[in-house]
């Protein structure tokens, strides 16, 4: 084998078809017991960031991969469980999971003297295995170090609920009758804190920072749509973002309104929250918004503002921590946070190793991911080339000034792309 695959999830997939529609030996190696990466653990019960209510917030026409689209029977956003079965025919059809190793975790990845990689992992029966490999490419997401509050408010410790993080929500079904605080406004917060409205006793959303939250389609069309439109690409940023804002002011009024703080940053100057639903449950009554977490208090949760609520449990949906723990420390995530990759998928300095799938677009993310994977499998076959070291330095060192000046310096922004120009620099190498 000269590649190995790290995950089975959306982008190991595309990065396993890639290489077999060239012919080149791999394997793939998958922690869980079969294809599908976070849209099978619901179903399967497992412990991750999947949780029963999840959905596509991606059309499906631009989510399914470009020659193998998601069944016509399929609503225009669907859950877990469908885009699970999609993912897993997606496998039979190319015929990747023949080169699936399922139920086996990856420990470490080494560059040895030779240039070679030695990946080390571990089957289910805890048998360990050291194998070689010419190329490493990592497909695995970055959901899986869960990140709290450190500190956690005063009186955490004492509180007499329980404080869980959103890697632990599974269903609201399991708040019947109980108190919530559902602490963040990301994607997985506004999800949750809706689910959970509809069973729990008392649902109160807890913001430190308000985000602009952005509905799934803007006049009758997806955003991902909207992303990949010509019209939407010739704009310049400013235009974008001028039609962007008036479009919401359209479609939902002011954050304000709904007793939601109001975005501190212009609209695309941080990521988007995504949903239809979180301003509808919270103008019937169903989610109260509250700011931030101050402190505990026995069963009550005291928030900035002084106003506190008994609570029987409390979810924050703060994110995760961008590490890959088999690999060295550094890569791809620099001391101060930020992900250091040549056009997002090639460490400058470690030669042979490619990242698929680490990048946050507003907008579909397959298309990206086709792009990487087509472009990684031509650089192993010798189709492409890269540029010396010290050129891949400084594109990333432009990107990462870039991505300050427009995010400034927060948490996972150093993985944001813009679906059309991003793509653009793809079409460039790998012919269409």
């Amino acid at each position: 084998m000269r590649v190995c695959v790290i995950g089975a999830g959306l982008s190991g997939l595309a990065v396993a078809h890639a290489l077999k529609q060239r012919g080149i030996g791999f394997v793939c190696l998958e922690k869980a017991p079969d294809v599908g990466g976070i849209w099978r653990q619901p179903e399967a019960g497992e412990r991750g960031p999947g949780y029963e209510s999840l959905h596509l917030n991606t059309a499906k026409q631009l989510t399914g991969y470009a020659d193998f689209p998601m069944p016509e029977s399929y609503p225009l956003y669907p859950r877990h469980s469908q885009v699970a079965a999609y993912l897993r025919s997606f496998a039979d059809w190319t015929g990747v999971r023949d080169h699936v190793e399922p139920r086996t975790e990856v420990l470490s990845v080494t560059r040895d003297a030779d240039g070679l990689w030695t990946v080390v992992s571990r089957d289910a029966a805890g048998v360990r295995a050291s194998r070689r490999f010419e190329r490493v490419v990592v497909a695995s997401g970055h959901h899986t170090d869960p990140a709290l509050p450190d500190p956690l408010p005063t009186g955490a410790d004492s509180f007499t609920g329980s404080i869980l993080h959103s890697l632990d929500y599974r269903t609201g079904g399991d708040f019947a009758g109980r108190r919530v605080v559902v602490v963040g406004l990301g994607a997985s917060a506004v999800d949750i804190a809706a689910d959970l409205s509809r069973n729990a006793e008392q649902t109160v959303l807890s913001v430190r920072r308000g985000l602009h939250i952005v509905p799934k389609q803007l006049f009758g069309m997806s955003l991902d749509e909207i992303a990949e439109a010509p019209w939407w690409n010739e704009m310049s940023f400013a235009e974008r973002r001028q039609w962007a804002e008036q479009a919401l002011l359209v479609a939902r009024g002011r954050l304000a309104d709904y007793g939601l703080p109001e975005p501190d940053h212009p609209l695309f100057s941080s990521a988007v929250t995504l949903s239809d639903e979180i301003l509808s449950r919270i103008r019937h009554g169903a989610v109260t918004p509250k700011p931030a977490i101050a402190s505990f208090e026995g069963d009550r949760v005291v928030f900035t503002d002084g106003t506190s609520v008994a609570a029987d449990a409390v979810v924050y949906c703060t994110g995760f921590h961008m590490t890959f723990p088999f690999l060295p420390a550094g890569c791809p995530v620099a001391a101060d946070g930020s992900v250091e990759l040549y056009r997002r998928v090639v460490p400058a300095d470690r030669p042979g190793l490619y990242f698929v799938g680490l990048v946050r677009p507003v907008g579909a993310i397959t298309r990206l991911v086709e792009a990487q994977a087509r472009w990684v499998a031509r650089l192993i076959d010798g189709e492409a080339t890269l540029p010396a070291a010290d050129e891949m330095r400084e594109e990333i060192s432009a990107y990462l000034t870039s991505i300050v000046q427009r995010y400034g310096r927060t948490q996972g922004a150093s993985i944001q792309v813009d679906v059309g120009p991003y793509l653009a620099e793809f079409r460039e190498s790998v012919p269409v």
